[in-house]
């Protein structure tokens, strides 16, 4: 595998990782929050909508069709929109790759892909703080299944 195809991999791999922690998350718990923060959908809604900004501004054709997840949402709102916006940032990855720029971020794309991915695993760790702190923590097979790579 070509190294564009592998960081675009790894941004697919990223983006299924919010879905694998969205489907984990218990009947009626995504509105769970610790104090002064977003709720567990918040932060996966938020994750959406950084995205969609991204998109907006270097490469609007990707972003026509998408829209911004308000509020809370419900499990199926936001697992397609975290679908869709997913999918349109690996193809502004792929793009941003074979012309050596993403627009509007600096330094280059593998630096962007880095950076979406560090800002996503922080907003997943926030989710998963605010669950185990109102007594509802992942599964063990969960928690420790966000780190496998491998098999997402």
């Amino acid at each position: 595998m070509e190294l564009a195809e592998q960081l675009v991999d790894a941004w697919r791999i990223n983006a299924r990782l919010a879905l694998y922690l969205l489907e984990a998350v218990p009947d009626g718990a995504l509105a769970t929050k610790v104090q002064k923060s977003k709720s567990v959908a918040g932060h996966l809604g938020h994750t959406h909508n950084v995205r969609l900004m991204w998109l907006k501004a270097a490469a609007p054709d990707l972003h026509e069709g998408l829209s911004k997840v308000e509020g809370d949402g419900d499990r199926e709102a936001l697992a397609a929109a975290l679908t869709a916006s997913g999918e349109a940032i690996a193809i502004l990855l792929v793009r941003g790759i074979a012309e050596g720029r993403v627009k509007g971020f600096k330094p280059h794309p593998a630096a962007f892909l880095g950076y979406l991915v560090a800002h996503e695993a922080f907003h997943r760790a926030q989710a998963e703080l605010a669950l185990r702190q109102a007594g509802l923590p992942l599964d063990d097979r969960v928690a420790y299944g966000l780190w496998e790579w491998g098999v997402r």
